[in-house]
């Protein structure tokens, strides 16, 4: 995720949340396997309807579940489809009454929530809002509990199938993450026709990455095949008139496909990749599992009215996005402290990704003199002052404060440290390994050094892999 703009610490005077410390990490009673949500899109009041698939986790002590939400309505609770009973706990569902492994071999069970929430009144745009008569999503870092009740962590990994239904012509395009797999009309509705549309991820991912875009939009489509003979439809999403502003945008993410299959072997692995423009988003941009939703200012550009900067900009951020796929999406953070695992590694991917479009020496080093000074004007004072915090924090009590230049520009350089320590050919094999060992898990920032050294037993990095774990952990500038 790229945050265009830090939080602004609102409302801190009035409440003081505990500090969360990383040391205090325990993994989750339950594991949530697979989820189907069922989406009766409106904007006065949206009904959701989520299927889940769980399992108690044998390493962790029985207790109860304990479910994230906030100002959701809750209808229905079954389990195996059979009544429940429930208690609230501030903004949490608890969950006693249910099946046991002594009870069923730890078998795993149903668990169905029925809410409503009302998409027009969210002025927070964190979790399902509406933005000039267009539904969207934005769900990283805590913003899926404002959808349905869930374990909104992001080391609780489940299988989606999303059905989204809704009004045909208000809202005649509808996506979600993964691959299409259904679609069509629906009985008429008090508005006239309705239609819906299935989705499927085939790839785990937690509950951060989940989106959904429903709304008069219109789309610049590109077919292309991978080095594997893969075919793959890629398509950027905009309102009506905007299509000609988004050429660039569209190249852009050709090129990234290409380039990460290139440089690291990484292939795109949906069907389909999609990018949703906005102008009301709190971030610059967010990585949603094959379903990307940008800010405007880094999908639309004219050659009449954008500056060099402006078509840079876009190339850099569409092509972070992307390569979030692998490096955030396929494998993921074990909690919010670990954030740099995900955003430090695909700075400095994105930050290779312009070095190697520019193409000779000389337009290379020019990057790499715009990058460094971003870190010394931005991240150097950041920390030397009172807001110096490590590349991975020890404490947060508000997770939205820590998407800083330290976690995303120093996290980037230690990654290049890494990368210079080992070589190019080197590194290349570091993530090799690491995908062998963590696709598809939520891991942390030392399982990433690890692997880069494990793949170099010969390397200074691994020689000196203690000493050199010290810069995630300690704060300052040498």
């Amino acid at each position: 995720m790229l945050q265009l703009h830090k939080a602004d610490g609102s409302g801190d005077a009035v409440a003081h949340p505990a500090a969360i410390r990383r040391e205090d990490y325990t993994a989750p009673a339950y594991w949530i396997d697979s989820v189907e949500l069922t989406f009766d899109l409106d904007p006065a009041k949206t009904r959701v309807l989520n299927r889940m698939l769980l399992r108690r986790n044998p390493d962790v002590a029985a207790q109860p579940l304990k479910l994230d939400g906030d100002e959701l309505n809750l209808a229905r609770v079954l389990v195996n489809g059979q009544g429940t009973s429930f208690k609230m706990e501030g903004s949490r569902l608890v969950l006693e009454n249910l099946p046991t492994i002594e009870d069923n071999g730890n078998e795993p069970f149903t668990l169905e929530i029925f809410t409503t929430c009302c998409p027009a009144k969210n002025t927070q745009l964190m979790g399902l809002y509406v933005s000039q008569g267009t539904f969207f999503t934005q769900c990283e870092a805590e913003g899926f509990r404002r959808i349905t009740y869930f374990l909104d962590r992001p080391d609780v990994m489940a299988s989606y199938t999303v059905t989204l239904r809704a009004d045909k012509a208000q809202y005649p395009v509808l996506l979600s993450n993964g691959n299409l797999v259904d679609s069509g009309a629906l009985e008429d509705g008090p508005n006239g026709a309705r239609h819906f549309a299935k989705w499927v991820d085939p790839h785990k991912k937690p509950c951060y990455l989940f989106a959904l875009v429903a709304g008069k939009l219109v789309a610049r489509e590109q077919h292309i095949k991978s080095r594997s003979g893969t075919d793959h439809l890629l398509q950027v999403y905009v309102r009506p008139g905007d299509l000609g502003k988004t050429e660039h945008a569209m190249n852009s993410l050709m090129y990234s496909v290409a380039w990460d299959e290139a440089r690291f072997g990484l292939p795109l692995d949906l069907e389909r990749f999609m990018i949703v423009a906005t102008s009301d988003f709190n971030m610059g941009a967010m990585e949603n599992k094959g379903l990307n939703i940008f800010n405007t200012k880094y999908v639309l550009a004219s050659e009449s009215t954008a500056t060099d900067v402006d078509f840079a900009n876009i190339e850099s951020v569409v092509g972070h996005e992307y390569f979030h796929n692998w490096t955030g999406n396929r494998v993921t953070c074990r909690d919010w402290f670990q954030l740099s695992l995900k955003e430090g590694l695909t700075v400095f991917r994105d930050q290779e990704f312009s070095m190697d479009l520019a193409g000779s020496p000389s337009a290379r080093a020019v990057k790499r003199i715009e990058d460094v000074r971003v870190l010394r004007t931005a991240q150097f004072p950041e920390d030397a002052g009172p807001m110096a915090h490590p590349v991975r924090p020890d404490s947060y009590v508000e997770i939205n404060n820590f998407y800083t230049v330290t976690i995303y520009e120093k996290g980037a350089e230690v990654v290049r440290m890494q990368h210079n320590l080992v070589g190019r050919e080197g590194f290349a094999k570091g993530m090799k390994l690491y995908f062998e060992r963590h696709d598809g898990h939520a891991v942390t920032c030392d399982d990433f050094v690890q692997a880069i050294a494990d793949a170099n037993p010969g390397s200074p990095l691994a020689q000196h892999l203690p000493q050199f774990k010290r810069w995630y952990s300690q704060a300052g500038t040498p």
